[in-house]
């Protein structure tokens, strides 16, 4: 067994999976305290490099291309900090995380592990139920259905529209990007009816625009590797073609008993959003459609 414990976290490998625990340490980013401890399984792996430098070094793990549905989902956006197959190494560590590393390596030769990309998620990403309050309202999923609440400060055209909830038979994929400081991220759930939609995510009432906390924005991320780990895997789209999959359908949810005044209230109050130029007569299209399907 190859282990180094660090102040950053700790990496065990026992010849067949990579443990990898975040460390408790303030510097520790909320997203890997709160994602929890990975077990990595060998066959995942593409590699394993260490990093020296001159005051610390840095254990790096690249694996499989479609192997893990959080690498899937972030498209390599994690910033660096949050990146759990990244581990600070003291210095004076630096020949333990050389021994861990030809260790992974030596047991990545024995078994033979192709590099090529997987057809298959061979980590199953955080579980659920799970959600996440964002700067724009909280996004939850059980496993099989999203369901975005908006928050006070969302855009009126978003409140108007009320809950979005979409069931994960609905989905083609999840857009995610992180929230840098410095511009705008958002989380965005396609629909095979959304697919070509051109609303900015502060007005689209399938995304969340994400302009407050960095740290807590980034927590998103759990969401939407929940979600993606449950769609087809890229190389069964690749090879299917997203059309035909399922056959499309909206997302349905039992209406209260006074749907039908709600229903009418929300389609006044984008009708004066509309009036006041708040919204083009584009995103009222397609705002509008979107409430008209929420309550079918």
């Amino acid at each position: 067994m190859a282990e180094i414990i660090q102040r950053d976290g700790t990496w065990v490998f026992d010849g067949t999976t990579v443990r990898i625990t975040p460390g408790l340490h303030r510097s520790v980013p909320l997203f890997r305290q709160t994602y929890g401890e990975i077990a990595v399984p060998l066959e995942a792996v593409a590699g394993v490099v260490y990093e020296p430098e001159r005051k610390r070094g840095r254990l790096r793990l690249r694996l499989r291309e479609g192997a893990d549905p959080l690498l899937q989902a972030t498209g390599g956006r994690l910033p660096d900090a949050a990146d759990p197959y990244r581990l600070i190494v003291d210095i004076d560590r630096s020949g333990i995380a050389e021994y861990v590393a030809e260790e992974i390596r030596h047991a990545l030769l024995l078994d033979q592990i192709p590099k090529e990309p997987t057809r298959t998620y061979l980590l199953p990403g955080p579980p659920v139920p799970v959600s996440v309050r964002s700067s724009d309202g909280t996004v939850s999923f059980d496993g099989a259905q999203v369901r975005i609440d908006w928050a006070d400060t969302s855009e009126r055209v978003k409140r108007a529209t009320g809950p979005r909830i979409v069931a994960v038979g609905d989905l083609v994929q999840v857009e995610w990007l992180p929230n840098s400081g410095y511009e705008d991220g958002f989380m965005r759930f396609v629909t095979r009816e959304t697919v070509f939609s051109k609303l900015p995510p502060e007005k689209d009432p399938y995304a969340l625009d994400l302009w407050g906390s960095t740290r807590r924005d980034l927590l998103t991320a759990l969401v939407a590797t929940a979600v993606t780990a449950r769609l087809p895997h890229p190389s069964a789209r690749e090879q299917n073609g997203e059309s035909t999959d399922r056959p499309p359908h909206a997302a349905t949810v039992p209406p209260p008993a006074d749907h039908h005044d709600v229903l009418l209230r929300r389609l006044r109050e984008l009708g004066e959003l509309h009036r006041e130029g708040v919204l083009t007569d584009e995103e009222f299209r397609m705002t509008k459609a979107a409430v008209l399907r929420g309550f079918g």
